[in-house]
């Protein structure tokens, strides 16, 4: 077993106990930061993956934009977002449920065939330049507007405003 496949098991450990954190925590804003914990450790398994396209989009889309876009949904409905009147949790049903889900998947990869495919490289420039040469300054105007709607979600719930 060579350092690459030690840093994939790792990660995937990671990756795996974040998910169940953000299942089993109590409070949706701790699982909130969980799932975004566990976007950042896929985007270093992108990484170490040899895709760093698809790191920095993890990075960036989920990790940034999607992580904000849910804590601002929490501040835009939520008084008090640390209280135990948010708490969220699972219970007894879909925890068995996804137990058997585990076996199946687990009885399910122990049947596959065992040919393996090369994997090849991709040049990431041309899709890239189609993304960010012609349509850069619109994505940065999209970046604008969110934050200045993260902004006026802060003032919106903050507490002494009347």
């Amino acid at each position: 077993m060579n350092l690459g496949e030690l840093a994939f098991l790792a990660l995937a450990a990671v990756a795996v106990a974040t998910a169940l954190a953000a299942l089993l925590v109590r409070e949706l804003v701790h699982t909130i930061l969980w799932i975004s914990v566990f976007f950042v450790d896929l985007s270093a398994i992108y990484f170490l993956l040899a895709a760093p396209f698809l790191g920095v989009l993890q990075l960036g889309v989920y990790a940034g934009a999607v992580t904000v876009l849910l804590l601002f949904g929490i501040m835009v409905t939520r008084k008090r977002i640390f209280s135990r009147e948010a708490a969220a949790g699972l219970g007894p049903v879909p925890l068995a449920l996804a137990a058997v889900l585990v076996i199946f998947l687990v009885s399910a990869v122990g049947q596959l065939p065992a040919g393996t495919t090369p994997v090849t490289g991709y040049d990431p420039s041309a899709l890239s330049a189609a993304l960010f040469d012609t349509y850069g300054p619109y994505l940065l105007l999209l970046g604008l507007v969110m934050l200045g709607g993260v902004a006026g979600a802060i003032y919106l719930v903050r507490e002494g405003r009347e």
